[in-house]
C-alpha cells in the first residue's frame, strides 16, 4: 500500500474513532439525564394513574406517555446545561491545550451536542408532547377493536391533522413576513425553512416568557429567602417577646377554659379561639427564631440576601453595559457561529473567573425564571405536588420547562451575559438580527430588574427601620372633615 493511501486510511480511521467516541459520550450524557429525570417525575407523579387495578390499558398508555415526558424533561435539562458546559469546555481547553486526557473535549463534540438539543427540542415540542397528551385522551376509533394500537392509530391521525394545521399557519406567516416570492409558492423547503421558522417563533415566545418571569422570580426569591431563613431583628429582645407571648397565650387559654356556657358568650368564645390560634402561631415563630444559633440568625440571612443582591446587581450591570455596546458596535448583536473554534480565546475579559461568573449567572437566571414562572398567577396551577400530580399536569410542566430551557442560550446571549456565540440552528433565528427588538428587550429586562431591586430592597429596609424604631405602633392620624356651612 502506498504511503499516501496509508495516510488517508489513518485519517479515516481517526475520524471514525472520533465519531464513535462522540456518539458514546452523547449517549452516556443523555442516559444520565434520563435516569435523573425519571426519579424526578416519579417523585411527583400520581401513582393511581399508573396502577393496573381499574384498567390495564389506561395504565399502560399512561406509562408510555410518562416515558415521553421523561425524555422531554431530559432534553430540557440538557438545554440548561448546554451553554455552561460549552463555556467550561472552552476554559479547560485554554488552560490545558496539550493535555492528552481532555482531547475528547473538542469543537465537534460541542457542535454535535447543540445540534442534538435543537433536534430533540423540535421533536419533543412538535411531536412527542402532543402525542403524549392525545394518547392519554384517546380511546380508539368508533367500531375498532380496543387496545393500545387503536389508541396509537387515533392519536397519529389527530397529530397528523394538527401538524398540517400548524405547518400551514407557519407557511402563511412566513409568506407574509418574507419578501422571497419563491418561498411563498413552494413547500419543498419544509425542513430548511418552515420548521426552523416555527421553532424560531417558539423560541421567541420562550425568550419573552423568560423576560417577564425572571424579574418576577428575582422578586420572589428575595421573599422566599426571608421566609426560609431566620431574619435578624434590630433592637429586639427575643426572650422578652417570647415570655410575653406565652403569658398572653396562657391568659387567653384560661379564659376559654373557665368561660361559662351561656348564649351571649358564644360570639366571644369564637373570637377568643381565633385570638388563641393567632397568638399560638406567633409563639411558634418566635420559638423557631429563638432556637436558631446566633450565627444562623445574624449571618445566614444577611449572606443569602447579599448573594442574591450581588448576583442581581451584576446581571443588571452586564445588561446595561451590553446596551451601550449595542449602540456603539454592531458586533454586540447575537450571532450564530458555524465553526466551534474552542480553546483559542476566552469568552470573558476576566478570563477563567469571568467564565465561572457567567456560568453562575446563567444558572441563577434560569432558577429565577422557573421560580417566577410558578409564582405568577397564570401558571400557579401548574405547580407539581409530591406524589399527587396527574399526568396531564406533568405534560404541561414538561412543555413549559422545555420552552424556558431551550430559550436559555438565546436569552443569555441576547442580554450579553456571555459572549459565547450560538451554535447550529440556534443562531439562525430571524428575529436575532432585528436591532430594535434586541435593544428593547435589553432595556425591558434592565427596567424590570431595577424595579425589582427598588421594590424588594429599599422598601424592605425602610419597613425594617420603621419596625425597629417602633414607628409602626404609632396611631394613624385621623382626618377630621369640617361640616359644610360652618365657619371656623
Amino acid at each position: 500500500m502506498a504511503p499516501e493511501e496509508q495516510d488517508a486510511l489513518a485519517v479515516r480511521e481517526q475520524l471514525f474513532h472520533e465519531r464513535v467516541r462522540e456518539c458514546i459520550i452523547c449517549a452516556l450524557l443523555f442516559a444520565s439525564l434520563y435516569i435523573l429525570c425519571h426519579f424526578i417525575i416519579t417523585h411527583f407523579k400520581k401513582h393511581t394513574d399508573f396502577a393496573a387495578v381499574h384498567d390495564d390499558e389506561d395504565a399502560a398508555a399512561n406509562r408510555i406517555a410518562l416515558g415521553l415526558c421523561t425524555f422531554t424533561l431530559a432534553v430540557a435539562l440538557g438545554a440548561v446545561l448546554l451553554l455552561p458546559f460549552s463555556i467550561i469546555t472552552n476554559e479547560v481547553l485554554l488552560s490545558f491545550p496539550h493535555n492528552y486526557y481532555i482531547q475528547w473535549l473538542n469543537g465537534s463534540l460541542i457542535h454535535g451536542l447543540w445540534n442534538l438539543v435543537f433536534l430533540f427540542s423540535n421533536l419533543s415540542l412538535v411531536f412527542l408532547m402532543p402525542f403524549a397528551y392525545f394518547f392519554t385522551e384517546s380511546e380508539g376509533f368508533a367500531g375498532s377493536k380496543k387496545g393500545i394500537m387503536a389508541r396509537v392509530y387515533e392519536t397519529s391521525v389527530v397529530l397528523l391533522l394538527l401538524s398540517l394545521l400548524v405547518l400551514g399557519m407557519g407557511w402563511v406567516a412566513s409568506a407574509i413576513v418574507s419578501n422571497d416570492a419563491a418561498r411563498r409558492q413552494s413547500l419543498y423547503d419544509l425542513w430548511d425553512c418552515y420548521l426552523p421558522y416555527l421553532y424560531s417563533c417558539l423560541s421567541l415566545l420562550g425568550v419573552l416568557l423568560l423576560l417577564f418571569c425572571t424579574p418576577f422570580g428575582l422578586s420572589t426569591m428575595f421573599t422566599v429567602t426571608g421566609k426560609l431563613l431566620v431574619k435578624p431583628r434590630l433592637l429586639e429582645d427575643l426572650d422578652e417577646q417570647l415570655s410575653c407571648t406565652r403569658l398572653e397565650e396562657a391568659a387567653v387559654s384560661h379564659r376559654i377554659s373557665s368561660g361559662k356556657a351561656s348564649c351571649w358568650l358564644n360570639l366571644d368564645m369564637e373570637l377568643l379561639r381565633e385570638q388563641l390560634l393567632t397568638i399560638r402561631s406567633q409563639r411558634l415563630k418566635l420559638e423557631l427564631r429563638h432556637r436558631a444559633s446566633p450565627w444562623q440568625r445574624n449571618l445566614g440571612y444577611p449572606l443569602a440576601m447579599l448573594g442574591l443582591l450581588a448576583l442581581t446587581g451584576i446581571s443588571l450591570l452586564i445588561v446595561c453595559f451590553h446596551v451601550l455596546e449595542l449602540l456603539l458596535d454592531d458586533a454586540a448583536m447575537p450571532r450564530g457561529m458555524q465553526d466551534a473554534s474552542l480553546g483559542q480565546v476566552s469568552f470573558s475579559i476576566f478570563g477563567s473567573f469571568g467564565a465561572a461568573l457567567q456560568v453562575v449567572l446563567i444558572f441563577y437566571l434560569m432558577v429565577s425564571s422557573v421560580v417566577g414562572f410558578y409564582s405568577s398567577p397564570l401558571f400557579t396551577h401548574l405547580l407539581p405536588e409530591k406524589q399527587d400530580t396527574p399526568l396531564t399536569k406533568i405534560i404541561g410542566n414538561c412543555v413549559s420547562l422545555l420552552v424556558l430551557s431551550s430559550a436559555l442560550p438565546v436569552f443569555s446571549r441576547t442580554l450579553g451575559i456571555t459572549r459565547f456565540d450560538l451554535l447550529g440552528a440556534f443562531g439562525r433565528f430571524n428575529w436575532l438580527g432585528n436591532f430594535y427588538l434586541i435593544f428593547l428587550y435589553n432595556m425591558g429586562f434592565a427596567g424590570l430588574t431595577t424595579l425589582c431591586l427598588v421594590k424588594k430592597v429599599s422598601w424592605a429596609v425602610q419597613a425594617e427601620l420603621i419596625r425597629a424604631l417602633g414607628l409602626h405602633k404609632l396611631p394613624l392620624p385621623v382626618a377630621r372633615h369640617r361640616p359644610l356651612g360652618k365657619a371656623s
